[in-house]
């Protein structure tokens, strides 16, 4: 939020709230065709995705080669975006921020540890980490966040109309509507990733009969992430008046904005980031682990390397600029989000389907009440 506020002004949060809206369809979509289209080993290991719906969709148009070779492209890109160094840049910054100690291959060697620790213990050590990490992250992050706004209530009405402007005004400072719209768009898509396919990988291992299901599950999440916590960091860097002021874009800005209130709360900033940091960069290591494992065909020595190497990587975030980062990451999700977009396009009339069943089956039956007489 702190980038698309600095790219695109206040109105980018305007359009964060509009995708992440449309998103929760997306998303729904996403997860249920994945849990559909989903392979099952005979060791019972699940893989799942858009690597496999997208080839299903192009069966559907008899063109199976096509589907493979965009299956394919899909799998490296997300290879690609796996490397997500974007969060443990921020949390260093924020680190250093707060403990003034400079130390950022030692801070990304550490972390990267602690994720090849938990991603090569496989799924369940993955769910279990995520399930306990998340929950914590949000309800800390959240509660400070309230207090926030609560301190600065009076300034919510103006801080409001600045959102409205921005988004359909010619500020040439904040870079105009346009602007508004593309960085809200993009950063509205890092957060909720619905579109690029990346978290359905994930939703694919539940353990469900129904795969729409997984899909309302999955509708959940755009709302919660983008529009829920998204807007309360983009209220938060207004209301303080954080991103008027010289720090570069990031999380100095959402720092500014906590410090403003109480100086320890930079603390809670850096515990909460540090939380978020560790628990996408498990996330996106279990999505790449799983493209991998499609292009390897399961290759156990592979998945290993991969994740080794994986975590190599993650060790050197802190020491990169963030431009290049998110430039490079903007880049990954865009070249995800068109072969899985397409395939969840063509497969639309079966979903359509498949959710008109099922919401016939989880209609209630109507009984008459005891000791009426039944019409023959």
């Amino acid at each position: 939020m702190p980038i698309a506020i600095a790219l695109g002004g206040p109105g980018a949060i305007f359009w964060m709230l509009v995708a992440g809206f449309f998103a929760m369809s997306t998303k729904f979509a996403e997860c249920t065709l994945a849990v559909k289209y989903r392979r099952i080993g005979p060791d019972g290991r699940v893989s799942g995705g858009p690597m496999y719906y997208i080839e299903a969709a192009f069966l559907r148009l008899k063109r199976p080669e096509l589907g493979k070779v965009l299956a394919v492209f899909f799998a490296l890109m997300a290879v690609g975006a796996s490397v997500s160094i974007f969060q443990i840049n921020q949390a260093y910054v924020q680190f250093e921020r707060v403990s003034n100690i400079q130390a950022p291959f030692l801070f990304g060697a550490v972390l990267g540890l602690l994720v090849a620790v938990i991603v090569l213990g496989g799924i369940r050590s993955i769910a279990r980490v995520t399930s306990r990490l998340v929950p914590a992250m949000c309800v800390l992050y959240l509660g400070a966040g309230v207090f926030i706004l609560g301190v600065n209530a009076e300034q919510i009405p103006g801080v409001l109309g600045q959102i409205w402007a921005g988004a359909f005004g010619l500020d040439a400072a904040a870079g105009g509507a346009i602007g508004a719209i593309i960085n809200g768009l993009k950063r509205a898509t890092y957060s909720s990733e619905a579109g690029t396919g990346s978290s359905a990988i994930a939703h694919s291992a539940v353990r469900t009969n129904n795969p729409l299901t997984e899909g309302y599950v999955g509708l959940v999440e755009p709302f919660i992430d983008t529009i829920v916590v998204c807007l309360t960091t983009g209220l938060i860097i207004l209301v303080t008046g954080a991103w008027q002021t010289d720090i570069p874009m990031g999380i100095g800005m959402t720092s500014y904005a906590f410090e403003s209130v109480f100086p320890w709360f930079s603390y809670i900033l850096c515990a909460s980031v540090i939380l978020f940091a560790f628990s996408t960069a498990v996330s996106w290591a279990y999505y790449g682990s799983k493209a991998v494992g499609y292009l390897s065909g399961n290759n156990a020595r592979i998945d290993v390397f991969y994740k080794l190497a994986l975590c190599g990587v993650l060790s050197t975030g802190a020491m990169v600029q963030l431009a290049h980062i998110v430039d490079f990451i903007d880049a990954m999700l865009f070249a995800m989000a068109i072969p899985n977009l397409v395939a969840v396009f063509i497969l639309l009339p079966e979903l359509r389907r498949d959710l008109a069943v099922y919401e016939t089956s989880i209609k209630p039956v109507n009984v008459p009440p005891a000791g009426t007489a039944q019409v023959p």
